[in-house]
């Protein structure tokens, strides 16, 4: 078998770098085909890389934790035939040379004194040697994530400088960046923020280093509350007639379809008739401008593991059938969970829905996902005695599967009234489904 090399891929189409979080295979060891050799992280999502061929690895070439161009080899994987590889031989010790004695040294002249006029004190505080040049006098010398988001923070390539690199050899990387911006004070001084006292470890203290996942996730929280105004606006939806419907075809669309009947179609359907009906929700804004769109991006939040949140886009769900959106979301949901996103699976969206009643949620109120307007949540769908109008008898009290609606959105263009009207729509059209056969 030929030698294979594995390069960073390109994880998407505005993504030009990517870390090495894990590898998961170690030197010399063998693999199969598919097996995932490595993770790969970017600022929008980890993915596991699998390896092409089976053989055994015989070259890595980038160590965890470090962060490279796309096209950079990764690694090499070799027949099993081959030699394996073996660590590099250590640097023998030169011999001590022969002490000679030491010529002395030079004497340098005395400096001229100053001309008349100079400012005395301030010379003689100015280095004698010209000051070797500082790496990343040039914004050459910073990535092109860094770069972006030091454009948009407004970030002088002289503030760039200022920074202190964590990343190898010095190198400034996005969380140096985004620390620096997050410790600005708020009179744009650019000196930080006093920082807390960190706890000191003991037998009721623990610190944990929080994850890539949660480290995208913070950040992305605390821009969104930092550019929209968030108000939240609340509605129940009665879906004792969606509960049985779906109780009753489950099977039968799992046979004829191939993907699982679950609630979340249906709430991607009647979010997409309400915002056809409000369009200003399915918007951005743009400094004084509003962006509005015709296309129907729906981001769905998928929980991965106890701790982690992604929200992949299932794209033009508007010129999807509901049997399309039920596999579209069978399939986006599938990939998330098990780490097979790419960044792109993430960007674009127009609109999104988080279900929060499967994991016991019964109402809250989601943070907007950015660049976007409005974010909706579905609570937990239970059984409780509401008062229902009957037409034979007028109002009785019944037992119905009731659900809470929460709906966050951004102030700057949406006010409480268009907020409510979007949530009314949406009650309307959910309740309608599974009404009939």
């Amino acid at each position: 078998m030929a030698r294979v090399e594995i390069i960073m891929p390109q994880m998407g189409e505005s993504i030009t770098e990517g870390t090495v979080v894990e590898w998961h295979k170690k030197l010399g060891e063998r693999i199969e085909q598919d097996e995932t050799l490595l993770e790969i992280g970017t600022d929008k999502v980890d993915t596991d890389v699998p390896s092409p061929a089976a053989g055994v690895v015989a070259e890595i070439l980038v160590e965890e934790g470090e962060t490279v161009g796309v096209g950079t080899l990764l690694a090499v994987i070799a027949d099993e035939n081959e030699e394996a590889p073996r660590a590099p031989e250590p640097v023998k010790e030169a011999p001590e040379p022969v002490s000679q004695p030491t010529p002395p040294a030079p004497v340098a002249p005395d400096p001229p004194e100053p001309p008349s006029g100079h400012d005395t004190e301030a010379s003689a505080f100015a280095p004698r040697d010209a000051a070797a040049p500082k790496q990343g006098a040039s914004d050459s010398f910073f990535s092109p994530l860094v770069r972006s988001i030091a454009e948009q923070e407004g970030l002088s390539i002289s503030e760039l400088q200022s920074i202190a690199g964590s990343g190898r050899d010095g190198r400034v990387t996005k969380k140096d960046v985004l620390d620096y911006v997050a410790g600005r004070s708020e009179d744009g001084s650019g000196f930080p923020e006093p920082q807390p006292v960190e706890p000191a470890e003991g037998p009721e203290v623990r610190v944990v280093k929080m994850d890539r996942t949660r480290q995208i996730i913070a950040e992305h929280m605390v821009r969104s509350k930092a550019t929209s105004p968030h108000v939240t606006s609340f509605a129940e939806a009665d879906m004792t007639n969606l509960v049985s419907f779906i109780q009753r075809k489950k099977e039968v669309f799992l046979e004829r379809e191939g993907a699982k009947l679950t609630y979340t179609p249906f709430f991607v359907h009647a979010a997409i008739e309400a915002l056809r009906e409000h369009p200003v929700l399915n918007a951005s804004v743009n400094g004084d401008e509003i962006v509005l769109r015709d296309d129907f991006h729906i981001n769905i939040a998928v929980a991965v593991g106890k701790t982690g949140l992604v929200a992949p886009v299932i794209r033009n769900a508007g010129r999807q059938s509901f049997a399309d959106l039920a596999r579209s979301v069978a399939d986006i949901s599938d990939r998330a969970r098990n780490k097979r996103l790419h960044p792109d699976d993430l960007q674009g969206g127009t609109f999104t829905i988080t279900n929060i009643g499967p994991i016991g949620g019964l109402k809250g109120t989601p943070i907007i996902n950015q660049p976007q307007v409005a974010i909706l949540a579905v609570g937990r769908i239970q059984k409780r005695p509401v008062v229902i109008e009957d037409p034979r008898l007028g109002d009785v009290i019944a037992v119905r599967q009731m659900a809470w609606l929460s709906l966050s959105y951004d102030h700057r263009i949406i006010d409480g009234a268009m907020g409510s009207s979007f949530l009314t729509s949406f009650v309307r059209i959910v309740e309608s489904m599974g009404s009939g056969s």
